[in-house]
């Protein structure tokens, strides 16, 4: 009996990786990328985020507009209207990350009532950063199983904490500069009732599973993922609601703007104090400062074994419309350069000034989106 138990708990640190069963349901790409998205402040921000004439999705912060000190600079965060249940794959295909002093993207997904049904950090990184780093978010009693089948490194067991239980991706090139020279990536993310399991490749290592994946998708070929959060010690479906992807950039805030961490990559070797991420970067022109500060994604697809996996808010499935031709650009850009006059303001520009001179920021894009910190174009704040 004792070999028996053992046996059941290493099986269940293994990934579930059934393939042949999950079908197309959502396809965010080429002109129709952005249909099924909703901007921050409901307002579409056609500057700052736009299909490129190569047919990629561009999301961008603003490079061009001089902020005076004390002010703001514009950003995007778009989040899908819809939801994804259980039994969902995501692919997502990036040829660029945001990355610089400062700057802290995100590709995440979160439940309808956060933080009480979960969050998944996807992709997240700060400054400088050259390794992507995952995570969940739950409510206490969740955490990271020791022991499992994943290729990364773990940061943390405890999904309750403010970092959440994370993992560090081990596979070279996996975000900042060395991910855009070497031609991006794919991640892939598993939603599933036996666990929540994250891969990452390369983009000479994109297996053809994925890259001929434009109507059903076969994962049972993949290996270990670069991170595994196996069911036996997270229970999905009790701390994991109906997830929605959420993309933005924030500047400065907790992480990217805190003194050590600041300091570990952007310092040149000066004293930093709370306001140096902000003067050193976000006022005057930042041009220079931000001019890889942007996304440029092929697709978003989700794919799942459930023929009803998008829902609704309340839960109620719903018809996907979403998706579209590469090729066929709803605005011109210039796809590896993208620049823009840095959109327009929103009414509330002028009213979250915050005159001690500290950076404001949420503990997490979760937390952040909770606390309502970001304004309507996730404005840095001062």
């Amino acid at each position: 009996m004792k070999a028996a138990v053992s046996l059941t708990a290493l099986l269940a640190l293994v990934p579930t990786v059934l393939g042949g069963n999950f079908s197309l349901v959502q396809d965010f790409s080429g002109n129709g990328f952005f249909d099924g998205w909703t901007f921050y402040g409901n307002f579409d921000n056609l500057t700052n985020a736009y299909v490129s004439d190569a047919g990629t999705a561009i999301i961008k912060v603003d490079n061009t507009t001089f902020v005076p000190y004390n002010d703001k600079r514009n950003s995007v965060r778009i989040t899908t209207n819809d939801y994804f249940t259980v039994g969902t794959v995501w692919i997502i295909d990036a040829v660029h990350l945001p990355f610089g002093c400062s700057v802290w993207p995100s590709i995440w997904t979160k439940g309808n009532d956060w933080p009480n049904n979960g969050e998944i950090d996807i992709i997240e990184g700060v400054n400088q950063m050259t390794f992507n780093q995952m995570a969940l978010h739950t409510l206490t009693g969740c955490s990271a199983a020791t022991g499992t089948d994943e290729t990364g490194t773990s940061g943390g067991n405890d999904c309750s904490v403010a970092a959440g239980c994370t993992v560090i991706e081990n596979t070279p090139n996996s975000y900042g500069q060395s991910f855009a020279s070497n031609g991006g990536g794919v991640w892939a993310t598993q939603f599933d009732v036996t666990g929540i399991f994250i891969w990452f490749w390369g983009r000479a290592n994109v297996p053809a599973s994925v890259t001929s994946a434009t109507d059903s998708l076969d994962i049972s070929t993949w290996g270990p993922p670069s991170a595994a959060y196996p069911a036996s010690s997270c229970n999905i479906p009790q701390f994991f609601g109906a997830q929605q992807i959420v993309l933005d950039i924030t500047l400065c805030g907790d992480w990217a703007g805190v003194p050590s961490v600041y300091q570990s990559t952007c310092g040149n070797g000066e004293a930093v104090n709370a306001s140096s991420c902000y003067l050193d970067n976000v006022i005057n022109n930042g041009t220079s400062q931000y001019a890889d500060a942007y996304f440029e994604l092929n697709y978003i697809r989700a794919f799942s074994v459930n023929s009803t996996a998008v829902v609704g808010s309340d839960g109620t499935p719903v018809t996907s419309t979403a998706g579209g031709s590469p090729g066929s650009p709803t605005s011109s850009g210039s796809g590896s350069s993208p620049s823009g006059s840095g959109g327009s303001n929103d009414n509330n520009n002028n009213n979250n000034n915050n005159t001690n001179g500290a950076l404001v920021g949420g503990v997490s894009p979760g937390r952040v989106y909770a606390a309502g910190v970001l304004c309507a174009l996730a404005w840095v704040l001062l």
